[in-house]
């Protein structure tokens, strides 16, 4: 009996409980632990570290977790042009504790990889752009390259005998230099790397003839005198290499390409989550400090609503689907 009377006041009290609970419109879940306090948030950066999309994740990373009140980690999971680690996320419990901190090759990997263990459009919610960062054009100062149409003179001289890196097939590096090839007109070779750093090295070495390197990898071994700048591959030059022409002011028109940074969420991350997520990376990214920061790197903020960079994704991809077709490019 003694037993019957425990459990029937355990009960009322819990029926207590859940009513207080209803008057200020709050519900038992969310009366728990509040997010995102509970537990590591994790970044999931699909290329090598030192890469221009790891190096913004963890300048975000840094910050961003004094803003939210929790650690967060940020774990390279490199390869396939950043399909191994996109996949990783469109899988994960959409809880609010895993990211992707991915790069605007993710637009082009639908229409270049035949099957992807994901959909771009539908395991995908966007948080927001970060930042878009300038590609630079970068060569050995020993392959006697002077500038680009130098470069482009002698690629068209020898058709199918000069190299270009990029960090991976589908990345934006190798974006950027599909466009530049489309525009010049060139028939070169495409030379996939893991990553920028191991692309940087062979760039740096000779064995391969340029690459649009994010202009945040480059720019100390620019400045060292070990890389040499020909151009930026954005529409303006950058402000951390002002005497280094674009593309386009190159001679080569229609080879301007914007390299963007973004984080996503698995698709049915809570759109609560969601919402707060993009608050507080809002909130960071306008720091001064932060943006010094990315200043200095060559980085410019590049913030939206979570439904502006889904639709800036959907309209990328439409875009991407065309280049993909013209350049004919393919997975090495």
């Amino acid at each position: 009996m003694r037993q019957i009377k425990i459990i029937l006041k355990t009960l009322v009290a819990s029926l207590t409980f859940i009513a207080s609970l209803s008057l200020f419109g709050m519900s038992p879940a969310s009366a728990e632990v509040p997010w995102p306090k509970a537990q590591t948030i994790r970044f999931i950066v699909p290329f090598t570290p030192g890469s221009g999309t790891d190096v913004i994740a963890r300048i975000l990373a840094n910050k961003l977790s004094d803003t939210l009140g929790t650690s967060i980690f940020v774990e390279n999971k490199p390869g396939a042009g950043g399909t191994i680690g996109a996949a990783i996320v469109a899988k994960s419990e959409p809880n609010g504790y895993t990211f992707l901190i991915q790069s605007s090759g993710h637009v082009v990997n639908p229409f270049l990889y035949t099957s992807l263990p994901y959909d771009t459009l539908k395991d995908f919610a966007g948080i927001t752009p970060l930042v878009q960062l300038p590609n630079v054009m970068v060569t050995s100062p020993n392959a006697g390259y002077t500038s680009v149409s130098d470069l482009v003179s002698k690629t068209l001289a020898e058709p199918g005998v000069k190299n270009y890196a990029s960090a991976g097939n589908g990345s934006a590096t190798h974006m950027n230099a599909e466009k530049f090839k489309l525009a010049a007109k060139l028939n070169a070779n495409h030379i996939p790397y893991k990553g920028t750093p191991d692309a940087i090295t062979d760039t740096m070495a000779g064995r391969v003839d340029w690459f649009f390197s994010p202009i945040v990898s480059a720019l100390p071994l620019i400045k060292d005198g070990k890389l040499q700048a020909l151009a930026v591959g954005t529409n303006k030059r950058a402000a951390v290499l002002p005497n280094v022409p674009t593309t386009i002011e190159s001679g080569i028109p229609n080879s301007s390409y914007i390299f963007w940074v973004g984080i996503l969420a698995p698709s049915k991350t809570p759109v609560k989550i969601i919402n707060q997520m993009n608050a507080g990376i809002l909130q960071v990214m306008k720091d001064p400090a932060i943006m010094e920061q990315l200043s200095k790197l060559g980085a410019e903020p590049m913030l939206m609503s979570p439904a502006k960079f889904d639709q800036m994704i959907k309209t990328e991809m439409d875009a991407s689907a065309i280049l993909v077709k013209e350049s004919k490019m393919s997975v090495n």
